[in-house]
């Protein structure tokens, strides 16, 4: 069973702090070591310890590279003594928005002080592709890429295949976003729950001159993906392009559950210190399963001038829109006119979907909506194999009292009672019957 990943990002992220704390969070460092070799590049070697920060322990994640390829990841002289002589703001920022650029056009080129093998995103696939990682892995790897690609074409102008990575940016990049990969698919992480993401302000040198932070490549994959920033005072650059890619790939949700179990916690330490802890941490977490209060949102309105068939495409709309309910009640409205009172239950986000709907298909011109708390018992859609075939069954059961209640799914009754020309009840308490069974013993 896969496993919730929630990433809190009070001091920024990036692709080494995130290594670090899956790897605090039990992520197999052999394994880790081992695939990473596999890779078809060269010029680094990765080295993991562990690190106080403000009296905290984390686990440090390094990729070390020889003198060909180093680059001014470190350097904060580099990177903000335009801002601060003599004292220096400093960020866990990794550098590969520093060594990615546009592809150089003939008669226009960069200086560097040595030469440098330029790779693209399909090199980086093959690189990818032709690692010894597992196909899930590969497959995260190859999203975290894709996202940084598209968020640096925009930000340079170009098309994301003429986006190319200077050899000493692309080989800590690759490292970084291959080791999170790796160490996510050994965890069996399968939610990454990432409600927002606390950046800094000011400016950072680059590769192509001074840039303010957030920078431009963090600020469209912010944008792209919606992912929020919480900005902070902090003169440093707390979001990585790498961190922020690494979050528009993998995250699946931005909200916490009401309720939940910590299993485990792990922290992924920064390289720099800027007035606040530099770690990034980790917790794998489960919800409770037990019946939880939630709330939803009602919406009603009286309707006397709506014919049935159009009331009834009306519901239709709305659950085909994600209502979780929709129902109609004759009501006698002023002078004794019969009408209908539309009432729709359903989330709180779905509640401009729902009034767009009723507004553009009825005759109303008001919606009342109320908030409402509501309890409700755990519930999930299993496929079971009967007697009649296999049959989808609606399983709902409460942790406290060991309530367990099964529904067969109308649709999938329905289905087996054309094909086997039997009444539908019968079909209906015969998979009731038999999915019973199965989950008696299943507890038994």
């Amino acid at each position: 069973m896969g496993k919730t990943l929630y990433l809190e990002c009070y001091s920024g992220i990036s692709g080494d702090m995130t290594v670090g704390a899956l790897l605090d969070l039990g992520a197999d460092q052999r394994l880790l070591e081992e695939q990473l070799r596999s890779l078809p590049v060269s010029g680094f070697e990765i080295e993991i310890g562990r690190v106080k920060k403000s009296g905290l322990d984390a686990c440090d994640f390094r990729v070390i590279l020889d003198r060909e390829h180093e680059n001014h990841d470190h350097d904060n002289e580099y990177l903000y003594g335009h801002v601060h002589e003599g004292h220096m703001h400093e960020s866990h920022a990794e550098e590969e928005h520093r060594h990615i650029h546009e592809h150089a056009h003939e008669g226009h080129s960069h200086a560097h002080t040595h030469d440098h093998i330029h790779r693209g995103l399909p090199e980086i696939r093959e690189i990818i592709l032709h690692s010894g990682i597992t196909e899930r892995a590969k497959k995260t790897a190859l999203a975290i890429f894709q996202v940084l690609a598209e968020a640096e074409a925009k930000a340079h102008g170009t098309a994301v295949e003429e986006v190319h990575f200077h050899e000493v940016g692309a080989v800590d990049s690759i490292v970084d976003i291959v080791a999170v990969a790796v160490c996510l698919d050994n965890l069996a992480v399968d939610e990454v729950i990432i409600p927002e993401l606390y950046e800094g302000r000011g400016t950072v040198r680059c590769q192509h001159g001074i840039i303010p932070v957030p920078v431009p490549a963090v600020v469209h994959i912010a944008g792209e993906h919606g992912i929020a920033l919480h900005m902070t005072d902090t003169e440093a650059e707390l979001v990585t392009p790498t961190g922020a890619a690494i979050v528009a790939a993998v995250r699946t949700a931005d909200r916490l559950p009401k309720r939940y179990k910590i299993l485990r916690t792990g922290m992924g330490a920064g390289k720099r210190d800027y007035g606040r802890t530099s770690v990034l941490r980790g917790m794998l977490i489960e919800p409770d399963t037990e019946e939880a209060a939630d709330s939803v949102y009602k919406l009603e309105s009286n309707i006397d001038d709506c014919t049935g068939e159009a009331l009834g495409y009306v519901m239709d709309r709305l659950f085909e829109a994600g209502a979780r309910d929709v129902n109609y009640i004759p009501v006698y409205m002023k002078k004794n006119r019969p009408a209908y009172q539309v009432n729709v239950i359903c989330s709180e986000e779905a509640v401009p979907r729902m009034e767009e709907i009723i507004f553009r298909e009825t005759t109303t011109i008001g919606i009342r909506r109320v908030r409402m708390e509501r309890t409700v018992m755990h519930r999930e859609v299993r496929t079971l194999a009967t007697s009649l075939g296999e049959a989808k069954v609606k399983i709902c059961s409460s942790g406290s009292d060991g309530i367990i209640r099964v529904y067969p799914e109308y649709e999938s009754a329905a289905d087996i009672s054309r094909e086997k020309k039997l009444p539908y009840q019968e079909v209906w308490r015969q998979i009731q019957k038999e999915a019973c069974e199965q989950i008696e013993r299943r507890y038994e």
